[in-house]
């Protein structure tokens, strides 16, 4: 007895597409590269890290290490200036300090915020890159003419996590 195989569906045939395309990638479509500005960073000060990474199609950071993640109390560091106080108890190592930052037709990435838990404010943001190893953070608080401009210089990807330091100091 002879079998006869049956050509494929469209269903079938759609999902081998697109388990090719996931693969292998399809002839002719570009791989979006990776935005340069995801990373590690040092801030300006060089006391702590933010590491910088995809959140869905924007741009957000979290403070992965501090120089010094505990106080002269022997205790991690606290958000304590927080304006909301039942955040002022949470660890600065682990904190988000940038969020929403979408591409923008200049190339850079705005739209976005930053925190600073020194001062426990929030204010608008744009970065961009000077160059392959420093990022421009531009911070303003409504007026984008009337802001501040700071340096971040890219940080070795073996820093140790301050998150393992504050753990073994609580």
């Amino acid at each position: 007895m002879r079998t006869v195989s049956k050509p494929p569906s469209k269903w079938t045939a759609s999902l081998s597409m697109a388990a090719a395309v996931l693969c292998c990638g399809a002839p002719g479509l570009a791989v979006a590269a990776a935005p340069p500005e995801i990373g590690l960073w040092y801030d300006d000060t060089g006391k702590g890290a933010v590491k910088i990474s995809p959140c869905g199609n924007r741009l957000c950071g979290h403070i992965v290490w501090l120089k010094d993640p505990v106080g002269s109390n022997g205790k991690p560091l606290r958000d304590k200036y927080n304006p909301e106080p039942g955040m002022r108890n949470r660890t600065i190592c682990g904190i988000q300090v940038l969020g929403n930052l979408a591409p923008q037709s200049n190339g850079k990435w705005g739209q976005g915020w930053v925190y600073d838990p020194k001062v426990g404010k929030s204010y608008n943001v744009e970065i961009s890159l000077t160059n392959a190893n420093t990022l421009t953070v531009y911070g303003y608080a409504g007026v984008k003419l009337f802001g501040k401009t700071l340096y971040w210089k890219r940080a070795p990807g073996n820093l140790p996590s301050c998150k393992s330091e504050t753990r073994a100091s609580q």
